[in-house]
């Protein structure tokens, strides 16, 4: 059988973190593309870290035209990336084209106003370096003096059909007025050039977000969608390719243990080793409690665990777990143990997972754990803390390292919070804590609500805190509706109920 799909055009790789998974392998080579967005929403970084990843890491040496920045400005503004232009125009890898008018300069369309000359600046510029990858940064700046739109169609498509001739593949920036409105100013920019991405940075929640969305590539595949990315000083521009991720994790038969004997034999032995476990519960249950047993049994076991706190602060969490018989310090100088806490509201869900990946990678750790996270609840929106969610569990299944998670929910004795509707389906394996009330007392229960792949025992135990940890003692009788804060009693004798009512269930502490 003869294959009739049509061959892919070459693609140029841009270098830039996330950004290629979801333009299905780069930029199509020798095309223009134009990056449309307002202002601060990324355009000129995006741009330039495309250029410098070409000479970093493809050696394909770049040309920056830039209409509203002076080159002067421009080299100071990026060497907070640690990009040093100056040293890459001096080695011959860069040339940077002035384009920007005069100050005081006016300009005025008369007659057949053309741009051969700069046209002919650039391509000399890219026959000096031998340039791959071409920027026209800011080129709107050229224009608003103009009324006639198809006189700037017109010399759009000069420029970019002379760098077409010279084999580069160009970038091309532009303004936008309003986030959600055409393209262009002009209505036609986005017809001249062969591939179109917009870039946002929407207010959300009082917080800046920046996605980025590939509109066309002509004559190209792409992955559809807007796909968050976040600039930080380390890396310059990292896209979030979150949608895009696919299901390629390995699973391991390998089970760890939760630091809860009888939680183990709940669970059919222990929790598989490349598991999300998610432990849900309203305050004062015991999740921070059970984070530490986690923590302990990693540290028993020799392995690394990395453990994040969103609420408490590391003096906090070490104080707690000496009160557990756990010794978080020492663990740390052993360097089985990293202890990091950031309150969410200091950046943006983006931040924190690209942040927390970074993390993960430098410790290499066995083990992760979160407490808690539904506190990033706070400064997302439902689809930017899912996506936060599925990055993160997606990373740390990849690696095969397990993951627990704590939730808090608002419901004292039962109910299902927002975060544990919006990642439940993610998680392998969810654990319930809840108060039972009986007899006028305040009790606890636990219960593992599902485990992915193996037998795990539905009873709602019984378990009890103290100062050597968590006791999980025998399953609550003649009791029904604890999950939803609504307890009903069925005995089979009155010698039952008063039995029941004022002793504890068999096996539990008198």
């Amino acid at each position: 059988m003869v294959d009739t799909q049509p061959p892919e055009l070459p693609r140029l790789a841009t270098g830039i973190p996330g950004f290629d998974e979801i333009a299905n392998g780069g930029l199509p080579r020798g095309r223009s593309s134009l990056i449309a967005g307002t202002a601060g929403s990324g355009k000129t970084v995006l741009a330039m870290q495309f250029l410098l990843a070409g000479m970093r890491w493809y050696e394909q040496n770049g040309v920056f035209v830039t209409f509203e920045e002076t080159p002067d400005d421009l080299m100071l503004n990026v060497a907070s990336f640690g990009w040093d232009l100056e040293q890459l125009v001096k080695d011959n890898r860069l040339a940077v084209v002035d384009a920007t008018a005069d100050p005081g300069e006016e300009l005025w369309q008369t007659g057949a106003f053309d741009l051969s000359a700069l046209m002919a600046r650039i391509e000399a510029a890219v026959r000096s370096v031998g340039a791959r990858r071409v920027i026209l940064d800011a080129v709107g700046a050229l224009f608003p003096q103009f009324t006639d739109a198809n006189v700037v169609r017109r010399e759009l498509h000069r420029i970019l059909a002379g760098l077409r001739r010279l084999d580069v593949t160009t970038i091309v920036n532009m303004e936008r007025t309003d986030e959600e409105g055409g393209v262009g100013r002009f209505g036609v920019e986005e017809f001249v050039a062969d591939n179109v991405l917009v870039v946002r940075n929407r207010l959300e929640n009082e917080k800046r977000r920046r996605t980025i969305e590939i509109l066309k590539f002509r004559g190209a595949t792409h992955q559809k969608g807007e796909y968050p990315f976040t600039i930080d000083a380390a890396e310059g521009v990292t896209v979030i390719p979150l949608s895009a991720t696919e299901l390629h994790q390995k699973s391991s038969a390998v089970r760890v243990s939760s630091g809860v004997a009888e939680l183990d034999r709940m669970c059919g032995g222990g929790m598989y080793r490349d598991s999300i476990i998610l432990v849900s519960g309203a305050t004062g249950t015991g999740k921070t409690l059970m984070v530490t047993e986690y923590v302990k049994a990693a540290i028993n076991a020799g392995e690394r665990v990395i453990l994040f706190g969103a609420e408490e602060s590391r003096e906090q969490l070490t104080r707690n777990a000496i009160a557990w018989g756990v010794d978080f310090e020492q663990a740390e100088k052993d360097g089985l143990l990293r202890i990091i806490c950031r309150y969410p509201e200091v950046m943006g869900l983006e931040d924190h997972l690209i942040q927390m990946k970074r993390d993960i990678q430098a410790f290499k750790p066995h083990r992760v754990a979160i407490d808690s996270m539904s506190a990033y609840e706070r400064v997302s929106t439902p689809k930017s803390f899912r996506e936060f969610v599925i990055g993160l569990t997606s990373y740390i299944k990849l690696l095969e390292t397990t993951g627990l998670f704590t939730n808090t929910t608002s419901m004292l004795v039962g109910g299902e919070s927002i975060t544990e509707t919006h990642i439940s389906t993610i998680t392998d394996t969810i654990i319930l804590l809840r108060y039972v009330e009986l007899a006028g007392e305040m009790r606890r229960g636990l219960a593992v609500l599902k485990m992915r792949g193996t037998w795990h025992e539905k009873e709602i135990r019984e378990y009890m805190i103290d100062g050597n940890g968590m006791h999980i003692k025998s399953a609550f009788r003649g009791v029904s509706g604890i999950l939803s804060g609504m307890p009903t009693y069925s005995f089979s004798s009155e010698a039952e109920r008063l039995e029941r009512l004022f002793d504890r269930p068999r096996g539990g502490e008198p």
